[in-house]
């Protein structure tokens, strides 16, 4: 099932500055197309993950409906002084598999997700199975796998385009930092092999020890969170056998 986004405008001389202080990947790179990045706590955790482009000399960002209150909050707190408007509006945004349309956009992720546009009517011909996409390529979804007690080197933003080690400070950076270069992941995404089905959010055990999460479910595969030292052969989420996918 896809969840509902919600656009939000950016607009002032110090946008760029105000976003380059505080999400995990480098305004920089905002150039022709999309910016996938994350706002984190002080600590290194997730709060949110989004999509930015450029709208002439403003910037959009692309929100989970769900997260964007906080999100907003959290970056009107840090806005201070700053010459940053941030308002709503009422764009809806677009995405689709084929060849891209003139104002779309490729879903910097991951190719296979194909691309997003922005426009003034909601969608209505998409008919994608999103959740097999996703679960195809192991991407996480805000409100699913992603969990604001994780951190996102563990839900591999690494691979997604999401982080970007070589930018200056922004916060949660140290954290990152220090898991990128001196840390072995003891948990985190993996895409697992599930026989029979459980609801999404179902515990993982193994000789009775829970050993992760299981959520999203597609043609026989599932994301699940993990914990790497745990797991192995046995594993069932309720009535489902769990493995992990060869």
């Amino acid at each position: 099932m896809t969840r509902s986004r919600t656009l939000f405008r950016l607009s002032g001389a110090d946008t760029d500055r105000f976003l380059q202080g505080l999400i995990t990947n480098d305004m920089d790179h905002l150039t022709d197309g999309l910016l996938y990045a994350a706002l984190l706590t002080p600590q290194g955790k997730y709060i949110a993950d989004f999509f930015l482009t450029r709208d002439g000399s403003d910037v959009l960002l692309d929100a989970d409906t769900e997260q964007a209150p906080a999100l907003v909050a959290r970056l009107s707190m840090f806005k201070l002084r700053a010459d940053v408007t941030i308002t709503p509006t009422d764009l809806h945004m677009h995405r689709g598999t084929g060849p891209s349309p003139a104002d779309g956009f490729s879903d910097p992720r991951c190719a296979a997700l194909g691309w997003r546009a922005y426009r003034d009517s909601p969608q209505t011909d998409d008919t994608t199975d999103w959740d097999a996409l996703r679960v195809a390529h192991a991407i996480p979804e805000a409100g699913v796998e992603l969990a604001q007690d994780s951190y996102i080197l563990e839900q591999d933003f690494e691979r997604l385009n999401g982080v970007d080690f070589r930018k200056g400070c922004y916060v949660g950076q140290e954290v990152t930092a220090r898991m990128k270069h001196k840390t072995e992941l003891r948990k985190g995404l993996a895409l697992v092999e599930v026989t029979g089905r459980a609801p999404s959010g179902t515990p993982i055990m193994r000789a009775a020890k829970e050993v992760g999460t299981l959520f999203t479910q597609s043609n026989g595969k599932a994301l699940a969170y993990l914990r790497f030292d745990r797991a192995g052969e046995g594993m069932k989420a309720a009535d489902a056998e769990v493995s992990f996918s060869r």
